[in-house]
């Protein structure tokens, strides 16, 4: 479950920040996660309510802003919205599609006490 170190990843970042800004308390953790990113969102919110606990974010508030899929067809030239990896191109149908948005995960912001 890559979840678990993605969550600890994001504790991480608030404790650094929280290091290097000095503040006590984080209130909400916005997380910005790509519709192509492989995270599974309810086992991603499982393990930060775990990995939170008892620390600066015990108690915050997770809001997650899913990104879309993106891709350029290299059969017709377009910039594209997939739903998946290896998904064939919605307009001509072509399986040449390059991943160019959407494969992303990362902490947009924090709000803090």
């Amino acid at each position: 479950m890559h979840e678990m170190s993605l969550a600890e990843g994001i504790l991480q970042i608030v404790e650094d920040a929280a290091a290097g800004q000095g503040f006590k308390r984080v209130t909400e953790v916005r997380l910005e996660i790509g519709a192509l990113s492989g995270v599974e969102i309810e086992a991603l919110n499982f393990c930060l309510d775990m990995v939170l606990k008892d620390s600066i974010a015990d108690g915050a508030r997770i809001e997650l802003e899913k990104t879309p899929g993106q891709g350029y067809c290299l059969g017709c030239g377009e910039n594209v919205l997939i739903n998946a990896l290896y998904d064939a191109c919605p307009k001509c149908g072509s399986y040449q599609v390059q991943a160019t948005g959407g494969t992303e995960m990362r902490v947009k912001d924090l709000l803090v006490e």
